[in-house]
């Protein structure tokens, strides 16, 4: 049986998992990255994505639309700015998340009159939302944006 970490994700909303886990696959900003037990301590910012906990129990996955994941050798904690479990997750959740993304991309052109930080941030994030929603088979194009 391989080794198992404390794993915690966590939401505004509340509290979505507390359990052990054998390894988490986090969708991180640089990169998606796998920890397990062991692991060096790291913090990363997440990215809109598909984070998967393996364990004892089975693989259970969750949206995830940005936060912070905290790893060390003996836990991994996740603060997600939203999360639902991929079960859940709805074409209409997928819009609502695309919407958002899109008025923070038209705010960001509006207030920073495309410099290349803000608005390529804002740009990124919607396309990370568009990658998402493919990647769990909704699709992006039947969104109302």
């Amino acid at each position: 049986m391989a080794e198992t970490v404390q794993f915690d994700l966590v939401s505004p909303e509340r509290s979505l998992a507390s359990l052990q886990a054998e390894q988490v696959q986090i969708p991180g900003a640089a990169g998606d990255m796998t920890a397990m037990a062991g692991h060096a301590p790291t913090i990363t910012t997440l990215r809109p994505g598909v984070l998967r906990v393996t364990g004892p129990a089975g693989e259970t996955e969750y949206v995830v639309t940005g936060g912070f994941a905290e790893i060390t050798a003996d836990g991994i904690s996740v603060l997600a700015e939203r999360a639902i479990p991929r079960a859940e997750v709805t074409q209409e959740h997928l819009n609502e998340m695309l919407k958002a993304a899109s008025d923070a991309l038209n705010k960001a052109k509006e207030v920073f009159k495309n410099e290349p930080g803000p608005v390529d941030d804002a740009a990124k994030l919607l396309a990370d939302m568009v990658a998402m929603g493919t990647h769990i088979g909704l699709d992006p194009n039947v969104s109302n944006l």
